[in-house]
């Protein structure tokens, strides 16, 4: 799946389910394990869960691949790995004392928003 396809999808899933403070990095300067980080905030552990089982269940419709995810046991923070792009949901708290935004280098990607569908 193309990498803007794949990111599209993932904030998409993570609006649906009203994720706060979504972002989205490029990390391909970085790493090559992965071309992009998604990070969002969830209010609570049952949000964070509902989130990342939304992330994994609307990748799998268009036919992508779930590699793993961790977390959902406490749910403050989830990790979805789906290869080129990895998703980080987690509460404020662990949020702001981790900084993940930070630790990969805080060069966001700019979202190209499209218009909704008309009927």
């Amino acid at each position: 799946m193309d990498i803007r396809k794949l990111q599209r999808a993932v904030v998409d899933a993570l609006e649906d389910v009203k994720a706060q403070n979504i972002t989205v990095l490029n990390t391909s300067h970085l790493t090559s394990l992965f071309d992009r980080v998604v990070i969002a905030s969830g209010t609570s552990n049952r949000q964070t869960r509902a989130l990342a089982s939304n992330v994994c269940e609307k990748i799998k419709a268009l036919g992508g691949e779930v590699i793993a995810t961790e977390g959902e046991e406490t749910g403050e923070w989830v990790l979805v790995d789906l290869g080129d792009v990895v998703v980080h949901i987690m509460q404020p708290a662990i949020r702001e004392y981790y900084n993940l935004e930070e630790v990969w280098g805080g060069k966001p990607v700019r979202m190209k928003m499209t218009p909704p569908p008309t009927r």
